[in-house]
């Protein structure tokens, strides 16, 4: 079963202040200069080590079915403006990062399907290691001078294991959305994780996710990918609020250890 964990969010008029900011701001610059959407979507995508082939193909296949998929672009059209901006990109280790679709506006089938084609044809990067952070700072990046305004901006990460690489995650978390991003997380449960006792769930949501209206929807299945991915898609895209399924109980008593990726690689070296 899809699990989805959430953070409080704050109400739809937070939105709609936003949008009127950034088309008003700067004495008009932002309507002149940039194009106005209702989202800009950062989809990060962990294809590290740790990765299969068979989820790598899961995880691409799933993002190519959900931009094909009516449920998506209707909750694009349910915008103020019914269009968005979403890229793409693959990431493993701190300073390992490739686009694999440029920023594209989505507004309708035709717009949806050209950017599920490309993205169905580009290779799978082939780079190693596991830095969430690395992924979270270069996710960052991208929203600068891009060429779009919204009045939410969103980093949308993807992975099957804890950061044990780059800076600690929890740091990486709070200065992206020091900046007003909103991360939400994909963690993959699909083998065993080696996460001394804390669910990856749980890590993603205690140590990943952050911002106004976050929220973690776990894949426990294989065939749960296209699934899961399609309806994080619409709950970001919409901004809509499914009930919250809660995280099973960690294993463990008290906080949860948004160092245990880091420490299990040391520990791994000295043995």
């Amino acid at each position: 079963m899809l699990r989805l964990i959430a953070l409080p969010f704050k109400p739809v008029i937070v939105a709609i202040i936003g949008l009127l900011v950034a088309v008003a701001g700067n004495g008009g610059r932002a309507a002149s200069a940039e194009r106005i959407v209702d989202l800009e979507l950062v989809l990060a995508v962990d294809v590290s080590g740790s990765m299969d082939a068979d989820e790598h193909r899961l995880q691409r296949q799933g993002y190519v079915s959900a931009f094909r998929h009516p449920g998506v672009l209707d909750a694009i059209k349910s915008g103020f403006l019914g269009r968005i901006a979403v890229t793409y990109f693959e990431w493993a280790g701190p300073r390992s990062q490739v686009i694999t679709v440029p920023w594209t506006v989505i507004h309708n089938a035709k717009s949806a399907d050209a950017f599920a084609d490309i993205l169905a044809t580009r290779p799978i990067a082939v780079i190693r290691g596991t830095s969430i952070s690395g992924g979270l700072l270069y996710g960052l990046t991208l929203f600068n001078g891009n060429g779009f305004s919204a009045s939410r901006r969103v980093i949308d990460i993807s992975g099957d294991g804890a950061n044990n690489r780059g800076e600690p995650v929890v740091m990486a978390r709070d200065f992206v959305v020091g900046h007003g991003i909103t991360i939400n997380g994909l963690p993959l449960m699909l083998k065993e994780y080696w996460g001394d006792g804390t669910d990856l769930d749980t890590y993603y949501r205690d140590c990943v996710i952050g911002g106004p209206s976050a929220f973690v929807i776990a894949v426990n299945q294989q065939n749960q990918m296209a699934r899961a991915i399609r309806r994080k898609l619409v709950l970001e895209i919409a901004g809509r609020r499914n009930p919250l399924v809660p995280a099973r109980l960690s294993l463990v008593r008290g906080p949860t250890d948004c160092l245990v990726g880091e420490k299990q690689r040391l520990q791994r070296d000295f043995e």
